[in-house]
C-alpha cells in the first residue's frame, strides 16, 4: 500500500504549458508522458461515471489504477479520486452506492499553508463494507471490514470494523458480527 506524502502546495500558473511543466514536475513526469496519463484517465472517469454496465464501471477504474478487489459493486456516478486513484484501494466484496466520492489528496492554495496540509494520503474500503449514497470519504480514511457509511455522510477518520457512521453528527455504532 502506498504511503501518505506531502504534495506542493497549488499555485495558479500562467499558460497552459507552464500549467503542464508544473504538473509533469510534480509528478515526476515527462511533459507529453503526463499529458497522455491525465488525457486517459479523464476519458476512464467519464466512462466509469455514466456507464451502465456494473463491470465494465469497475474495470475502467481498474485501468485508471484503482486497487480494486473480488466482486466489489461500483454505483453510478462514484468519483474515485481523479489525481491519484492508485491511492483508492477497495477490498473484496465491497460496495460504493451512488454518487459516492472518494478523495485521496487535498491540494489546496499556497495562501491556507498556515490553515490546511497538502497531502496525498490511502483511502481505503474494507472487506466487506458498505458506503451509502452521496457519502465522501476523505484522504488517509480508511472504512474497516463489514462496515457501513450511512447516506449523505462524510467520513474524515478511520471507521473500526463491524461499525455503522451515519450522519449528521458521524455517530458511530457498533455492529454485531455478520452471520454468512
Amino acid at each position: 500500500m502506498r504511503e501518505r506524502i506531502h504534495i506542493p502546495y497549488h499555485r495558479q500558473k500562467k499558460g497552459l504549458s507552464n500549467q503542464i511543466l508544473d504538473s509533469s514536475r510534480r509528478r515526476q513526469s515527462n511533459p507529453i508522458a503526463f499529458i497522455f496519463k491525465k488525457t486517459r484517465n479523464h476519458i476512464l472517469q467519464i466512462l466509469a461515471l455514466y456507464c451502465p454496465i456494473k463491470s465494465w464501471r469497475v474495470m475502467f477504474h481498474r485501468w485508471r489504477g484503482v486497487h480494486i478487489g473480488n466482486n466489489v459493486f461500483i454505483g453510478y456516478n462514484c468519483m474515485l479520486d481523479h489525481a491519484y486513484p492508485e491511492y483508492v484501494y477497495l477490498e473484496d466484496n465491497c460496495g460504493l452506492t451512488g454518487d459516492v466520492y472518494i478523495l485521496a489528496h487535498t491540494n489546496p492554495k499556497a495562501f491556507f499553508a498556515d490553515v490546511f496540509e497538502s497531502y496525498v494520503a490511502p483511502v481505503v474500503i474494507g472487506k466487506n463494507a458498505w458506503i451509502g449514497v452521496r457519502s465522501t470519504i476523505l484522504p488517509g480514511a480508511r472504512i474497516g471490514e463489514n462496515s457501513v457509511v450511512s447516506a449523505g455522510t462524510i467520513v474524515s477518520k478511520n471507521v473500526p470494523d463491524n461499525t455503522l457512521v451515519a450522519a449528521p453528527k458521524n455517530r458511530s455504532i457498533k455492529l454485531k458480527a455478520l452471520h454468512r
